[in-house]
C-alpha cells in the first residue's frame, strides 16, 4: 500500500519561504530530510526545484510538477498533475516537499506528515503551508532541539498522522 507524506519546515506563523528560498539554514533539518527522504520518491514543484544549488537530489527519485509542457532536466521525472507525478513514484512511500501550491492540492491525499517546527517568526515569509485541521491529525513523535552554533533558531521535528477517516 503506498503512503503519501509531506515533509516542512515551517515557522510559528506557518511560513515556509521567502523570496524564492528556506526561511534559514538549519543544518540538522538538511540532515533530518536527508535521513527521512533517502531512497524515496519526492514530489515536488518547478520553483521548489529551481531553488535547490544542487539538483536533482541525489538517492531520491525526483519528480517534479510544471504545467510547462517541453520543461525537462536530466535525471527528473516530469508531471503535468499531482495524480501523474504520484502516478509515477516508483517507491511505497511518495514524498511532498513543497512548495505551497503542492502541498495545498496533495495535502488531503497525505497520511503522514512531517514538520520541523521552528520557534522564530520571519516577518519577510511570503509562501506559507495550508492551515491544518488539528482534529484530523494525532501528533505521535516530537523531538525538541536547542538552538547551538550550527543551527540559531530552536526546533521540534514533529511527526502527525492522519486520523482513521
Amino acid at each position: 500500500m503506498r503512503s503519501i507524506q509531506a515533509i516542512v519546515a515551517i515557522d510559528e506563523n506557518g511560513a515556509i519561504g521567502r523570496q524564492g528560498g528556506l526561511l534559514c539554514h538549519l543544518p540538522a533539518d538538511m540532515r533530518h530530510f536527508k535521513e527521512v527522504t533517502m531512497g524515496h520518491s519526492i514530489v515536488m514543484g518547478r520553483k521548489t526545484f529551481e531553488s535547490f544549488p544542487r539538483r536533482p537530489l541525489p538517492g531520491r527519485q525526483n519528480i517534479v510538477i510544471t504545467r510547462n509542457a517541453g520543461w525537462q532536466y536530466p535525471g527528473v521525472k516530469v508531471a503535468h498533475s499531482l495524480e501523474d507525478a504520484v502516478a509515477a513514484a516508483q517507491t511505497d512511500v511518495v514524498f511532498i516537499i513543497g512548495g505551497a501550491q503542492i502541498y495545498e492540492q496533495s495535502l488531503p491525499l497525505v497520511d503522514v506528515l512531517h514538520l520541523t517546527r521552528i520557534h522564530a517568526r520571519w516577518a519577510s515569509a511570503d509562501v506559507f503551508f495550508p492551515a491544518l485541521n488539528m482534529d484530523e491529525w494525532q501528533e505521535v513523535s516530537r523531538e525538541h532541539h536547542t538552538s547551538d552554533h550550527r543551527n540559531a533558531y530552536e526546533f521540534d521535528f514533529i511527526t502527525l498522522k492522519r486520523r482513521a477517516r
